[in-house]
């Protein structure tokens, strides 16, 4: 049996309009997946990263603040040594180190400065904002940190300078835990 053309342009209609909803579907679906499934936490004002930013990637530190005794007989600033986790405690996410430095399992990195901070409370680090001074991929591509803008340090317990004078070159390893966000541009 023959088919008129104009059964054959309704067909062709109908497909593009299934098409075009399949399509559409997709884009939703993209989208979707390029909203972040990280919630921001709530945070004091202080550090609060500013609009147009989204957290992409969370990751839990433990590790230790370490410390130097300078030649005044004080404590110099702490560098961390660190290993941030994923939600589920098992899946890697990056190292944390001098810098601040954090770098991914794929080679990748963020680099970052003080930008804000808020009072962790009594015998733990402060609250920090950090914004991202340098990024680069890992040496065979890896990306997973180029993206970000900002990290908020919250949640810290521990790593606290020793209190009072110390001699100077002491070392101290203060043990500590910090929840790390990593925001992108939205």
């Amino acid at each position: 049996m023959l088919q008129s053309p104009r059964g054959g342009g309704r067909r062709k209609r109908a497909l593009f309009a299934s098409a075009a909803a399949v399509f559409g579907a997709a884009a939703v679906i993209a989208q979707a997946a390029v909203a972040s499934p990280v919630r921001p936490p709530v945070v004091p004002d202080s550090i609060a990263v500013p609009a147009g930013n989204v957290a992409y990637l969370v990751g839990h530190a433990t590790g230790t603040q370490n410390y130097t005794c300078q030649s005044n007989g004080t404590w110099s600033s702490a560098t961390p040594e660190a290993t941030l986790t994923g939600q589920n405690q098992h899946v890697f996410v990056a190292h944390h180190f001098a810098g601040p430095t954090w770098q991914a399992k794929d080679g990748s990195f963020v680099v970052a400065a003080r930008d804000g901070s808020a009072p962790g409370g009594d015998g733990n680090i402060p609250w920090l904002r950090l914004k991202a001074t340098q990024t680069g991929t890992g040496p065979d591509g890896g990306d997973r940190l180029t993206a970000t803008t900002y990290i908020q340090r919250i949640n810290t317990h521990g790593g606290v300078a020793p209190a009072g004078a110390c001699t100077p070159n002491a070392t101290a390893s203060i043990p500590y835990t910090a929840d790390y966000y990593f925001y992108r541009a939205a």
